[in-house]
């Protein structure tokens, strides 16, 4: 298989590489989502931007790396929103709701819906140790939000490794129902999504 080409050093070749590589990434994800991983080919990506298959691999070698390459870009959002969150001046709950409504963005936006989330065994073993690894740093941020929730009286006392697990796995069902076509969409969900999941946690 051969080796995805080295980045351009012009700035504004760089730049087209970029927005390329962008367009090659959201193609992948709506063929993921269309045909599942497993069932979907380079052919399949290549025809969505009306390219030949041997186009995409001067930006990526095989399938294998698009699919490590969007797993490394949801991830580094949603670190990036924890960040965000940590840097507002305000309540707990209203910390985590940002995290959530962001979370909620990156799987219907970033991820246009796709089950990638589920696909992480699909990974080479170092790929699959790094993701796993991001997405154990994730959860550990989200229970030091629910923590402190706790810690200032907003959340009631309890483990916060179940209220964790319960919004992970429900951001995360999402790419099984949603549908970038239909009437919901990344604002309205995401403040539903944090309606709901956070009342769970307030003190009664």
């Amino acid at each position: 298989m051969p080796a995805a080409g080295p980045v351009p050093r012009s700035k504004h070749v760089r730049e087209k590489h970029r927005r390329r590589r962008a367009e090659i990434l959201s193609a992948a994800r709506r063929a993921f989502r269309e045909h599942g991983y497993h069932a979907t080919t380079l052919e399949h990506i290549a025809r969505r931007l009306d390219v030949r298959k041997t186009a995409l691999y001067h930006y990526f070698p095989d399938k294998e790396s698009i699919l490590y390459a969007c797993h490394r870009e949801s991830l580094t959002q949603v670190h990036r929103h924890v960040e965000e969150a940590r840097t507002r001046h305000t309540a707990a709950g209203d910390r985590l709701a940002h995290v959530i409504r962001e979370h909620v963005r990156v799987m219907t936006d970033t991820l246009e819906g796709s089950t990638l989330a589920f696909e992480v065994t699909a990974l080479a073993p170092a790929h699959q140790a790094e993701v796993i690894a991001s997405r154990d740093r994730y959860e550990r941020a989200l229970r030091e939000l629910i923590e402190q929730g706790i810690a200032e009286g907003e959340f009631r006392p309890l483990d916060p490794k179940v209220p964790v697990f319960v919004i992970l796995g429900a951001i995360n069902w999402i790419a099984r129902w949603y549908r970038p076509e239909g009437s919901l969409h990344a604002p309205e969900l995401g403040a539903q999504f944090a309606d709901h999941l956070i009342g769970g946690l307030a003190r009664r």
